[in-house]
């Protein structure tokens, strides 16, 4: 992986303990893997075309078929696609529209994911980070960041950050990611990070290019597709 520290991956996977239930869960996926029919990754293969052969020369076919959602807009007239989101919580609104009522690229987006978890004195630590930054942010915080508590911030913190900050369990990230109010990202420093620390332009056309009619995840799922229609 060129130009990937080790720093930039998640940290399950530089944890020295052995019981990590995160870190042997993805030992025994990745034991399985070569007994599998088919690996569907997502990713596409001009983004890391280097591990994917890799991969490919070891490990039964490889569908990269990523990003789902430019593959969706590549259908024309199915509104119920358009309907189904890949969020794995659920939605709190107001997010867009707070966005929609600041200046462009003045919001920082805070989002861990949907498995990252913080202990109560790095939730505060945290917290006051961005207090003190006196930057604008929408601060995305799932019931469960916390491990074994609820995630609880001081009255204080939310008396000071009330006139710059939007709150949310969760958001409409497609259309977060793309608002023009977003000027930075703080993540959980897992693939979409790695993604954030690429060339932004290249990002920007790259996965428009693998997902358009022609493209490798275009081709892709189709030739996935007839596969399994011929089970």
């Amino acid at each position: 992986m060129k130009n990937i520290c080790l720093k930039d991956l998640p940290s399950f996977i530089r944890t020295t303990d052995e019981n990590d239930i995160s870190l042997n869960y993805l030992i025994h996926q990745t034991e399985r893997a070569p007994r599998a029919s088919a690996i569907i990754l997502n990713t596409f293969d001009t983004f890391e075309q280097a591990a994917l052969d890799a991969l490919s020369s070891k490990l039964p076919c490889v569908y990269t078929i990523e990003p789902l959602l430019l593959l969706a807009d590549q259908i024309e007239g199915d509104n119920k696609l358009k309907s189904i989101g890949s969020n794995l919580w659920k939605e709190q609104p107001g997010c867009v529209e707070w966005l929609n009522s600041k200046e462009p690229h003045s919001i920082l987006y805070v989002n861990f994911g949907n498995v990252t978890i913080m202990t109560p004195k790095q939730l505060i630590e945290f917290a006051w980070g961005l207090a003190n930054s006196e930057k604008l942010f929408l601060w995305i915080i799932r019931p469960d960041l916390v491990v074994g508590d609820l995630a609880i911030l001081h009255l204080e913190f939310v008396t000071e950050t009330k006139d710059r900050a939007m709150l949310a369990t969760w958001c409409a990230q497609e259309q977060i990611l793309k608002h023009q109010s977003i000027g930075g990202f703080v993540t959980h420093n897992g693939w979409n990070s790695t993604l954030e620390a690429k060339n932004v332009m290249e990002l920007k056309t790259k996965p428009e290019e693998a997902t358009k009619h022609g493209g490798s995840s275009y081709k892709n799922i189709k030739k996935l597709i007839t596969e399994i229609l011929k089970v």
